[in-house]
């Protein structure tokens, strides 16, 4: 014979096993640059600081930065130093789209997420629901 639950025990058992981030509601806040242009460059005083926060490493987002820009640049120190002028907001819509495309989990939404590379293949691990999702690689 079948062992009987009523529905507020399971309900209970289900909160039970969701993990503690996912229960946490909060809007993720996308870190805005600090920009300065010295003749025909362009720096971002604020870049370390803006990895951080977005928990991925500066070469990866130094490289989709400048990838979208079709520029040369390098990062020095906690800096990031673009050769060309660029504006604030042109470097804010870069930092929003490399949030979206390689941060946030697609499934959830939550900023909770690791790169993982796997042979040539990257994906994005979320670690609140445990999506899994390939994201393009930077060569």
């Amino acid at each position: 014979m079948a062992a009987k639950y009523d529905y507020a025990s399971l309900l209970e058992r289900a909160y039970r096993a969701i993990p503690e981030k996912a229960q946490k509601a909060s809007k993720y806040e996308i870190p805005k640059s600090s920009v300065m242009t010295i003749g025909s460059k362009t720096i971002v005083t604020n870049f370390k600081e803006i990895c951080e926060k977005v928990n991925r490493d500066f070469t990866h987002v130094s490289r989709f930065i400048l990838r979208e820009l079709a520029t040369a640049g390098s990062v020095e120190e906690s800096r990031l130093v673009l050769q060309g002028k660029f504006s604030k907001e042109q470097i804010d819509n870069l930092v929003e789209r490399y949030v979206r495309m390689y941060v946030i989990c697609p499934s959830c939404g939550k900023p909770d997420t690791k790169l993982v590379k796997e042979g040539r293949l990257t994906f994005i691990v979320c670690e609140v629901c445990g999506a899994k999702n390939s994201v393009r690689t930077l060569a």
